[in-house]
């Protein structure tokens, strides 16, 4: 039998083991699955298939990108060795971008977790489908960011953005037809060259998550956060100070929004931006997008997804705050 008095006395670097532990115990299953469903793609998705199934028009293409989470549901954690594989087997960047941002967002669980935080499915049915004011405003402009940044990518060449290792693969690519060699033939095969693809990731995506959790535990167990409520009341210092939150906090957006609806001092605007901004760019994900991206470009999505999901916030909660009175 263990006694109260057995038990460790109570430290900070104790709690910022338990923080560490619980965010890694959090995230590290997702990015396993993640990096098997990367292995699978890079094994037996043929090349330039994806390129081939969406339309040719590359605008047209993005559009369609944002809604494949709902197809392919992943968390952040999860989706940046996903389209790592996707871009070198053909899939054009401005969807892979796409994807990327909304399929944290733009999927089932995600809006599943909201409303039941939000306690939008009292009363909700299709006539009324605007009770779930939060879930809707969180999904759409989720869609929309993601998007507009898809489109932005659509004006620069693979070179330009990606890290020159996986830059070369798909010039590589390109140079040989879409061909690529297979290391070994057959299912077994396959399956084998899958999983040292997926250890590969793993090992690759988990040191960049790794770091960003150290980062994370130590701002959530050594600094003071009740200093947000100070700012609560102001939508122009309440805004970037909850996306700031989301960037250190690095929750999964599987349930962050548990986090953000008993934050009764903020608006919704406030919780809305928080809610999208923080599956798109946290701690962890800027060091897993390196994995990917060029560091400037890395920086650029950062500074760029802040100011555009800043201003959005406040206009779109309030146009589908009024869109919710009219139903």
């Amino acid at each position: 039998m263990i006694f109260l008095a057995d038990l460790p006395a109570p430290s900070r670097f104790g709690d910022f083991l338990m923080a560490f532990l619980s965010i890694v115990f959090e995230g590290a299953p997702y990015i396993l699955i993640g990096t098997i469903f990367s292995g699978i793609i890079d094994a037996f998705l043929p090349a330039k298939l994806l390129d081939r199934v969406l339309p040719k028009s590359k605008v047209l293409a993005t559009l369609i990108a944002g809604f494949l989470g709902l197809v392919f549901p992943v968390c952040e954690c999860a989706v940046v060795p996903v389209i790592r594989r996707l871009v070198q087997k053909g899939l054009p960047l401005s969807c892979a971008v796409t994807y990327m941002l909304s399929a944290p967002i733009m999927n089932p669980i995600v809006a599943i977790s909201t409303m039941t935080a939000f306690k939008e499915f009292q009363g909700l049915s299709v006539a009324t489908a605007g009770n779930a004011s939060m879930t809707i405003a969180r999904l759409s402009l989720g869609y929309l960011v993601a998007v507009i940044i898809g489109l932005v990518v659509l004006r620069f060449k693979p070179g330009q953005v990606l890290r020159a290792s996986i830059a070369n693969k798909i010039e590589s690519l390109e140079a040989d037809g879409g061909h690529v060699h297979a290391p070994a033939a057959g299912f077994n095969g396959k399956l084998v060259h899958a999983m040292r693809s997926s250890m590969r990731d793993f090992l690759d995506t988990a040191m960049y998550f790794a770091i960003g959790v150290v980062i994370t535990s130590g701002f959530n167990t050594q600094i003071n956060q009740s200093l947000l409520n100070t700012v609560a009341g102001n939508d122009w210092l309440a805004i970037p100070s909850l996306m700031g939150l989301a960037i250190v906090l690095s929750l999964c957006s599987t349930s962050d929004a548990f986090i953000a609806a008993p934050m009764t001092a903020f608006s919704m605007a406030a919780k809305l931006a928080f809610l999208v901004f923080g599956p798109m760019m946290d701690i962890k994900l800027l060091f897993m997008y390196s994995s990917v991206f060029q560091r400037k470009v890395v920086v650029y999505l950062l500074v760029g997804l802040f100011v555009l999901i800043g201003l959005l916030s406040v206009p779109w909660m309030d146009l589908i705050l009024k869109l919710h009175t009219k139903s």
